[in-house]
């Protein structure tokens, strides 16, 4: 039996780490595992079993990425594929299993500026107000994702991990796991902390009737399969479909209605720096992306209104 390359060992260790000692989402691991395992691949196939991790240079990273664009990757595939190939010889550097990052050196693909279509207030309104028998299985289950995802920024992934421990009506607030298993209290605005009161007694009457009565998540599957706790998938799901219902885009997802709170915060006048700690960013920088959305906004209100513009 050949022994198992190094490349491949020193991946398998990043991995782990990744997961025990940083506790990155599953997600994320999948993400970084699937991007190292084929510049392993890769650099086996061309440098062979035997090439040390301590020798890889610049170019042969260059050579992995055009191979990528000759695969009809696009540029922001290959930043991807990048950006964990940076974290994977940093890490190595770290651990002394080489001497610098050769990854800094190699430019990261130039990627177009977009900035995502955020729906209006008006339209979020519409939004949370809709879930109906026509347009949702379980009307006030959807309508609190709906205020949750909306009213408190949240990710989908922290969506589906409250539980109704969670829930501190006496403070108002919720409590949120977030990436890293990072914690932070949200708000629980008065429209949300409603629509919870109307959905739990349905949850516990479903949860009655299925025999799960210890179930601790607060958003549950309508039928009660396994856990009974309702999946990040299935939310996504839930959201297209009562946005496309609503006359929004088919690309509305959960994510969507974080960036909406993020923007009309800011446009109400909200804090910087109070947004960043709602939506449980670690850096300001990625906060700041609503502010380009509203200065876009701002923009076109300048073209079309001011004498001098014209």
């Amino acid at each position: 039996m050949s022994a198992k390359p190094e490349i491949v060992i020193r991946v398998d260790e990043f991995l782990a780490a990744l997961e025990n000692e940083r506790a990155a989402s599953p997600h994320t691991v999948r993400a970084y595992d699937r991007e190292l395992h084929s510049f392993a691949e890769f650099s086996v196939a061309k440098l062979g079993a035997g090439f040390a991790v301590s020798r890889f240079e610049h170019p042969h990273i260059r050579a992995y990425l055009g191979e990528l664009y000759g695969r009809g990757l696009s540029k922001a595939s290959v930043a991807r594929a990048l950006a964990a190939i940076r974290s994977w010889f940093k890490w190595l550097a770290r651990r002394g299993y080489v001497e610098q990052n050769p990854a800094s050196l190699v430019a990261t693909p130039k990627l177009p500026k977009h900035l995502p279509r955020v729906p209006t207030i008006e339209e979020m309104n519409r939004l949370i107000d809709s879930p109906s028998e026509e347009s949702a299985a379980w009307p006030d289950r959807d309508r609190v994702i709906f205020e949750l995802l909306y009213g408190c920024g949240i990710r989908n992934a922290e969506l589906v991990g409250i539980d109704l421990a969670d829930l501190s009506w006496a403070n108002e607030a919720i409590l949120v796991r977030g990436k890293g298993k990072k914690q932070r209290y949200v708000p629980l605005g008065d429209a949300a902390a409603q629509a919870i009161r109307a959905y739990l007694p349905q949850r516990e009457e479903k949860l009655k009737a299925a025999g799960k009565l210890g179930t601790e998540a607060l958003l549950i599957s309508a039928r009660v399969k396994g856990s009974g706790r309702l999946t990040t998938r299935s939310v996504g799901r839930i959201v297209k479909h009562v946005a496309q219902a609503n006359g929004l885009p088919a690309d509305v997802h959960p994510h969507t209605l974080r960036h909406a709170f993020g923007t009309h915060m800011l446009e109400e006048g909200a804090d910087l720096r109070a947004i960043q700690e709602l939506l449980g960013h670690e850096r300001l920088s990625t906060t700041q992306r609503y502010t380009q959305l509203t200065v876009g906004q701002v923009t076109e209100v300048y073209d079309r209104t001011h004498p001098r513009a014209k």
